[in-house]
Formats: C-alpha cells, sequence, structure tokens
C-alpha cells in the first residue's frame, strides 16, 4: 500500500468511527478533574476501564500520596499506553486531564459533555481531554490499518501520555514518568490546536509575596505600621516593570513580550483596623529568550528595593512556580514537517508554525532532550473556545480533521 493509500485507510477508518470518538469524549468529560482541589484519580480509572473496552491496556502509574499532598493536590495517577509496531522511533503523544474549576455563568452544564449544533461543551471539553480522544483514535487508526494491511510495516512505537497536573506545573506528571524513567520518547506531540504548530512558549514564574507590618487600631493608626500601604508600595514598582517589558521584544511569531500580573490579594482583619499583613500572588510569564533565573532574580530585587522605601514592614518571598520557555530542538523538523502537510491537505489551509504565551508540560520533555511539538484538536485560539471561561467547548469537526492530521503525521514518522 502507498502512502497515499494509507492516509485515505486511516481517514476513512477515523470517519466510520467518528460517533464513537465523542461518545469517548462525553465520558471523559463527564467525570470532573477540578485542579485544586485535584482529586483526579478517579479519572484515570474510569479513563483507564474506556482504554480496555477499545483494547488498549492502560498502566496506571500512581504518584505516593505524600508528593500529591505536599504538592496541594488530592490524588494523581498517570496512565501510558504503548503499542509497539515494529523496531524504530517511539512517539510520544500527551494531554492532560487535569482542568480549572469550572466557574458560574454556563449555559450548559460543566460536566454534561452535551452536543449542541456541531459543538461539545463541558470544561476541558478543548482544553485538553479532546486531545485524549485525538490520540487514542489516531493509534487506533493505525492499529486497524496494520493489521488490515500485512505489507505495510510500522517501524516503531506509540505511547499515550495521560497526566493530570498541568495546572500545577505539569512536575508530577510528564515531570515523574520521565524522572523515574518510564518513558523516553524520540519524539511528542502534545495538546494544542488544530490550525498552528506550535514550537515555542512562554515560561512562567509565580511568586507568592507576605507583607508583613504591624496591627492597630484605627483611632490610632500610628502605633501600626500598615502592611497594605507598604504593599501598594512595592505593587507600583511591580507595575511600573509591567510599562519596560513593553520594550521587551520576542522574535518568535506568536510571542510579544514579557508581563507581570498581580491575580490574588488578600489581608487585613477589619475595617477599623490597620492592616498587619497582607499577601499577594504574581505571575511573571518570560518569553523564550529570557533566563529564567536572572528574571527571578530581577524581580525579587524590585520588591525588595520597593520594601525598602516604607519603614517598619517586612516582606517574605516564596516561589511557586518555576516553569522555563519551550525552545525549538533542531530535532522537531519531521515533526513539523508531517503536521504541517497533513494538517494543510485536511483543512484546507496553511498551518502555521509559532509560539504561545502559554505555558505547558511540553518544556519537561523538551529539558529532558526530546524533541517536541504542540499539535492536537483545540480550537483556533484559547478565547475562542471559552477555554478555562463558561461554556468551553469544541467543534467536533476540528476533533475529526485534527484526528486525521495526527494519525496521517505517525504514518510518515513511522514508516
Amino acid at each position: 500500500m502507498d502512502r497515499n493509500a494509507a492516509y485515505a485507510a486511516v481517514d476513512a477508518w477515523i470517519e466510520s468511527h467518528f460517533d464513537e470518538e465523542v461518545r469517548y469524549l462525553q465520558e471523559l468529560v463527564r467525570v470532573p478533574t477540578d485542579t485544586p482541589p485535584g482529586n483526579n484519580a478517579p479519572h484515570a480509572e474510569r479513563t483507564a476501564e474506556l482504554l480496555a473496552a477499545m483494547g488498549l491496556n492502560a498502566e496506571k502509574h500512581p504518584v505516593p500520596a505524600a508528593q500529591v499532598h505536599a504538592y496541594g493536590l488530592t490524588s494523581l495517577t498517570n496512565l501510558i499506553v504503548r503499542h509497539r509496531f515494529g523496531d524504530g522511533p517511539t512517539v510520544a503523544l500527551n494531554a492532560h486531564g487535569d482542568v480549572v474549576p469550572p466557574g458560574e455563568g454556563w449555559t450548559h452544564p460543566p460536566y454534561g459533555g452535551e452536543v449542541d449544533q456541531g459543538k461539545l461543551y463541558g470544561r476541558a471539553a478543548a482544553v485538553s481531554k479532546s486531545d485524549f480522544a485525538t490520540y487514542t483514535f489516531a493509534l487506533r487508526a493505525l492499529q486497524s490499518l496494520a493489521a488490515q494491511t500485512p505489507g505495510l510495516a510500522f517501524k516503531g512505537s506509540v505511547e499515550l501520555h495521560f497526566t493530570y497536573d498541568e495546572e500545577f506545573g505539569g512536575e508530577l506528571g510528564p515531570g515523574w514518568l520521565l524522572a523515574h524513567k518510564l518513558t523516553q520518547p524520540d519524539y511528542l506531540i502534545a495538546a494544542g490546536f488544530s490550525y498552528q504548530v506550535v514550537t515555542a512558549h512562554n515560561g512562567c514564574l509565580q511568586m507568592e509575596v507576605t507583607v508583613h507590618g504591624v496591627m492597630a487600631h484605627a483611632a490610632i493608626p500610628h502605633t501600626g505600621v500598615d502592611a497594605l500601604q507598604g504593599a501598594v508600595c512595592i505593587l507600583n514598582a511591580l507595575y511600573q516593570q509591567n510599562e519596560r517589558y513593553r520594550s521587551v521584544r520576542s522574535a518568535v511569531a506568536g510571542i510579544d513580550h514579557p508581563y507581570l500580573n498581580v491575580g490574588r490579594i488578600e489581608g487585613g482583619t477589619n475595617t477599623n483596623v490597620v492592616p498587619g499583613k497582607v499577601v499577594f500572588k504574581l505571575d511573571r510569564r518570560m518569553i523564550p529568550e529570557e533566563n529564567p533565573v536572572e528574571v527571578e532574580q530581577q524581580i525579587r530585587r524590585v520588591i525588595e528595593d520597593a520594601a525598602g522605601q516604607y519603614p517598619g514592614i517586612r516582606v517574605e518571598i516564596k516561589r511557586l512556580l518555576l516553569a522555563h520557555p519551550l525552545r525549538p530542538l533542531p530535532g522537531n523538523a519531521p515533526l513539523v514537517s508531517a503536521i504541517q502537510k497533513h494538517g494543510e491537505a485536511v483543512f484546507g489551509e496553511p498551518i502555521p508554525v509559532s509560539g504561545t504565551p502559554l505555558y505547558t508540560d511540553v518544556r519537561l520533555y523538551s529539558a529532558h532532550g526530546i524533541p517536541a511539538v504542540i499539535y492536537g484538536a483545540g480550537p483556533r485560539t484559547v478565547l475562542e473556545s471559552n477555554a478555562k471561561r463558561a461554556d468551553e467547548h469544541l467543534v467536533l469537526a476540528d476533533l475529526r480533521r485534527a484526528t486525521q492530521v495526527v494519525a496521517r503525521s505517525l504514518i510518515d514518522l513511522l514508516t
């Protein structure tokens, strides 16, 4: 069988099994994986059951409870499915099942998996339980093709990696699998967008800053030290940095400049009390060209210098997360070329290569020297799909076509 015939065969198999693929995704969406609290082992168990019903054995790799609890989660089991076709490279396909809580404002149940006018609604329908389905059915399409075409010799293996802590940084998901040498693939495709191949992404530094003052009665404020005013001094200095970041430009298409966000502030005890403590959490996005160590040192200096301008306060700075940027490895060319070729053929439009301002688990594979790209059934943009907002949804036509692109690309990588 020539390659064009092989492409047509997997396209047809995916088309004929698409209703089954949609039902599979609905079942995945219906098991909540809100993170926090991160009680995600039940979803892994359900996924393993669904995979077993399709003839796929999922290895269960539970992370020890002590590590999970220390990380701030409740339970976590990672899954690996391995299928060896023959001698050759191993291509891993990774998607994460953990999601942010649904929040309010939904017009469709967040865990209903409802289909309405060609879209499947639910938390993680687009990012990234959709790619549990994409990758599972791409693998099944190849298995069917290999079984029906004895003369077609695939050279290599496919692994499915379904992990559960991307929202917390991935260290107990792909990071844990790689550190324990449970996998070392030659290539990686990870959950992403049907309309582009992503080869680079921002890094992320998250920090918790505690500003200590001295509580006092509001009638005699001079007897205390106002932690909130001290925090305002620090926040002003941080926001001034944001203006400076606008002049630092990335050369990667799709990535603009560094930026900083303060996403949570809490403190004080009552309206008639001078606040004795204020805590805020910041998120600093790093472009691929930046050095994460230098970025953290610079942020700490800004905070400490600003705190020094307000007498009497004391600050504690705690790093919550340091996710390095993803920089493309030279070996990713076969991945990029295969997905671009088949994406254009299936979607009928050029598939660009770009970066993304998000950060993902893919950086952990790249740190182990594994060439990687981000591509899957997700939307043209996160905003378009309402990912992390009410009424998150996936266009089902994108799911079908992305599954075909991944299956076709696997044919190229394994022959």
